[in-house]
């Protein structure tokens, strides 16, 4: 089989599909013909060659035993070619006897002959046209080929199909030695091959379609539907007008749910069948109709009920009128409604005006209206009326619909009723929908709802809350009865009624697999927690937030190892964002599937939204004094994405992390967040005085070498060198420290706090037990207190730490004079701090009780204390 294309190969042992064939086939081709460059394949050129020796030699014989013949003439000067071809024309064999026969009979003017050549011409280029295209068998295979059939007609199968691999081999683009190998495997009763060879042999000669309907009809008993339709639109291609070929396809289309090639296949076939076949027009187009509607697609709907009734107004039913009314009123095109029924029913809609001034013209109608019109067309018509506002003539029809039992007319009455609701006229509605409702097959939740809404309408809410429970009872899934129905009772003064009607409708298992279930239950979420929230009940407040928060961040709390739990405390049943052990976390196997999951599922809120929702549960966790859960939701809010991305968002984050953690007393974890910042910041001084704060109450001396590293970075940083000094001076390394504060000093050498540090670290260094030249260091320490104390004024915060310091030294008769005018002032007032904060009188009287207890006057020890320290 060295001859065979590759891609006939692959086909025949099964590895790629008919269409992938013919595809791969036609790229060959136009490969051949660029390389060859004349537009011929190899495999055309050689079968090609062939051909053109046969035909020439025939051709060339035919020529002149044509000519001798055509060379005699008739008496009439006539060529009797041209007779053999007028007597061909209607079908009748002229002999060469009855040729002179006729020549004698019947004579022919000039102007008869050229009008019968031009049409012989005229003949020939059609005939030329419709010609088939000939066999690419070359003649020297065409003997191997009928030997082929005659042993398959014998029954000598394998002879005859080795025969035709090598007819195949040596012309494969000869359709028929695939014809009689699909016939073989066919009397084999191996389908599957038979139909292969088939697909290929009607492919050489595409231009017979019932080839091809054979094709697909086998492919559909092998269940290949794609191919049959594929076989079909072939068949179509070269007959174009077969209506059973494309009706099949178009079933074939419709079993694959392609909805649009379906559709497309039936109105060609309206565009074929001819005006004399008006009722299967009409039926095709009313299928074609209901079929476009069931797919919302009213438009094209429209379109064909339009073409039909165009067409063939003659056998337009009622049917077709109210099929086309419905169509028109679900487009809202009340007019055109009116104008069909006008049309094709013997309703008559009068306008008549008259003038009552200059102004004013006052507008009746007149509606008549014969008994033999459907109810369904009446019903039409009224509410196309309601929806014009013509609402005149509506007594009538009224009373004529409510006739009716709404046992068995009760879809007429709802869509009446909801024409009225639509335009406002809710007093005419209400009848309509009382009577539904007390009746036993529409007694029903839709209608109930509209009852409802009616009643909601017309001010009566005690009844329309009724209703609204109505439907809650009947439909508990209804998210729009549930809010509706909480409104309601919220404005009757029933709060707790409100908060029943927004309990939870789903399980958490079904919250979990169903996301249409999961976006209805944050929505009557989100109704509950504003309830909530107007009913001042935050802990419930808090829980609905949490429930919805829980549902945006189940992959983020996983990773935070964070959890919701429910527990009961002080009498009531709450939830709870809890830290889980690193043993107890659920890991999720593909966080982006489930990140996807959870987004689907929320999408009912924007991200900014969701961002409110978060800051919300914030601030309320904080006004609970639950800190630890504030600090936990900060966390898992910060392992997820859309958060974690937005950079504005992930500070603003991590500062209410920072503040839950200090509110919280978790210094520890404040440290992790203030560190980052100033980092980050490392020149704005409100993060240095926080981080001072942090490490202050910490108790953790990491931040030493923190300070000491970053000083390295940022040598001119003015609160990085005050830091250093304090932590030096704390880890009683006073030389470093002196010479921070130092470098502080002469930055700014007007600072009282600086001179007061630089002074208590030389009053400490002459305190050491081991200190040479300690008498400099005190006067070079009281000098800078003395500069202290004229900086920052007389007040009690100075005296009070020159009087420290010389009870320090030991020199207490000296730190008595300094406390003594320290207690005589008043404490400073500091804008935003308390005046008990800044008041040293109790430390004051604490130190000068410990002097005169040392020194034995224990009575005004105890007069100190009793007077400043006892609360």
């Amino acid at each position: 089989m060295s001859g065979f294309s590759p891609e006939l190969i692959d086909y025949l042992e099964g590895k790629i599909s008919f269409e992938e064939f013919e595809r791969l086939r036609e790229e060959r081709k136009a490969r051949e013909r660029e390389a060859t460059g004349d537009g011929v394949t190899e495999d055309e050129g050689e079968t090609t060659a062939a051909e053109d020796v046969d035909c020439s030699s025939r051709a060339s014989h035919s020529r002149a035993k044509q000519e001798a013949d055509d060379s005699e003439e008739t008496s009439d000067g006539v060529s009797k070619s041209v007779h053999r071809v007028f007597a061909s024309m209607f079908g009748d064999h002229v002999s060469d006897d009855e040729e002179e026969e006729n020549d004698q009979n019947e004579q022919f003017t000039a102007g008869d002959v050229f009008a019968l050549e031009m049409e012989l011409q005229r003949e020939h280029k059609k005939m030329q046209r419709e010609r088939r295209p000939r066999s690419k068998l070359p003649k020297a295979l065409r003997g191997l080929m009928g030997e082929a059939n005659i042993r398959f007609a014998r029954g000598d199968r394998e002879e005859a199909v080795m025969m035709c691999m090598e007819i195949i081999r040596q012309a494969p683009l000869a359709y028929e030695p695939f014809s009689t190998l699909a016939m073989i495997y066919e009397d084999q009763g191996d389908m599957e091959k038979s139909l292969q060879f088939g697909l290929i042999a009607a492919h050489l000669n595409p231009s017979d379609p019932e080839e091809w309907v054979k094709l697909a009809e086998m492919s559909l008993e092998q269940d290949n539907i794609k191919q049959a339709i594929f076989c079909y639109s072939k068949a179509i291609k070269y007959d174009t007008t077969n209506v059973r070929y494309l009706w099949e396809r178009c079933s074939l289309y419709e079993q694959l749910s392609e909805h649009k090639m379906a559709m497309d296949g039936y109105r060609r076939i309206l565009n074929i069948l001819p005006p004399t076949d008006g009722e299967h027009f009409m039926q095709l187009a009313r299928d074609m109709a209901k079929s476009y509607y069931e797919t919302n697609d009213i438009t094209s709907a429209i379109g064909v009920m339009e073409e039909a009734l165009g067409k063939h107004q003659s056998l337009v039913s009622a049917e077709d009128v109210n099929m086309a009314a419905e169509l028109y009123l679900s487009n809202k095109q009340y007019d055109k409604t009116l104008e069909i029924i006008t049309t094709f029913t013997e309703v008559v809609v009068e306008k008549s005006s008259s003038k009552i001034d200059d102004a004013e013209e006052d507008v009746t109608y007149n509606c008549q209206i014969p008994d033999a019109v459907p109810i369904d067309i009446r019903v039409k018509l009224m509410v196309c009326l309601i929806h014009l506002h013509i609402l005149q003539p509506l007594d009538l029809l009224m009373t004529h619909l409510m006739e009716q039992n709404p046992e068995d007319m009760g879809d007429l009455y709802l869509d009446v009723a909801e024409a009225f609701l639509e335009i406002g006229e809710y007093n005419s509605a209400l009848p309509l929908l009382s009577a539904l409702v007390c009746s036993e097959r529409y007694n029903l939740a839709v209608v109930w709802l509209r009852h409802a809404e009616c009643l909601k309408a017309l001010g009566h809410m005690e009844q329309a809350s009724e209703s609204y429970a109505k439907v809650v009872a009947m439909a508990p899934l209804h998210l729009d009865a549930r809010i509706s129905l909480s409104t309601l009772q919220q404005q009757l003064g029933r709060p707790e009624k409100a908060l029943e009607a927004l309990e939870s409708m789903h399980d958490a298992e079904t919250l979990t697999h169903d996301a249409s279930a999961a976006q209805q239950e944050l929505k009557l979420l989100l109704h509950r927690s504003t309830l909530l929230f107007s009913q001042k009940k935050l802990p419930d407040y808090v829980d609905a937030l949490l429930a919805m928060l829980a549902m945006l961040l189940k992959v983020a709390m996983s990773r935070a190892q964070v959890s919701l739990v429910s527990r009961s405390r002080n009498g009531g049943k709450h939830l709870y964002l809890v830290k889980d052990s690193r043993d107890k976390v659920s890991d999720i196997d593909d966080q982006e599937a489930a990140y996807l999951d959870v987004k689907g599922k929320t999408s009912v809120l924007n991200k900014d939204d969701w961002w409110n929702l978060l800051l919300k549960a914030i601030y309320t966790l904080c006004d609970l004094i639950r800190f630890k859960e504030a600090e936990l939701l900060v966390d898992s809010s910060l392992e997820y994405y859309s958060f974690y991305d937005d950079r504005q968002k992930r500070k603003e984050l991590e500062y209410f992390g920072l503040s839950a953690a200090v509110l919280d007393n978790n210094f520890r974890k404040a440290y992790n967040y203030i560190r980052v910042m100033v980092m980050e910041n490392v020149n704005r001084p409100q993060l240095w005085n926080i981080f001072n704060q942090v490490t202050m109450h910490s108790q953790d001396l990491r931040h030493h070498r923190f300070c000491l590293r970053l000083m390295l970075k940022h040598p001119e940083n003015h609160a990085l060198c005050v830091l250093n000094g304090h932590n030096a001076f704390v880890a009683g390394s006073f030389k470093h420290a002196l010479g921070q504060y130092v470098q502080a000093f002469r930055n700014h050498p007007n600072e009282p706090l600086y001179t007061l540090c630089v002074g208590l670290t030389f009053i400490h260094m002459a305190s050491q037990k081991f200190v040479l030249k300690r008498h400099p260091l005190l006067v070079q320490g009281f000098s800078f207190l003395t500069r202290y104390l004229e900086l920052r004024g007389p007040c009690q915060e100075v005296y009070y730490n020159i009087g420290r310091a010389l009870h320090q030294l030991g020199l207490v008769h000296f730190a008595i004079h300094y406390y003594e005018k320290a207690l005589k002032l008043p404490p400073l007032k500091l804008n935003g701090i308390e005046d008990d904060q800044v008041d040293l009188r109790r430390d004051i009287a604490y130190n000068l009780s410990l002097i005169y207890q040392n020194s034995g006057n224990v009575d005004m020890a105890r007069k100190l204390i009793f007077t400043y320290c006892v609360i």
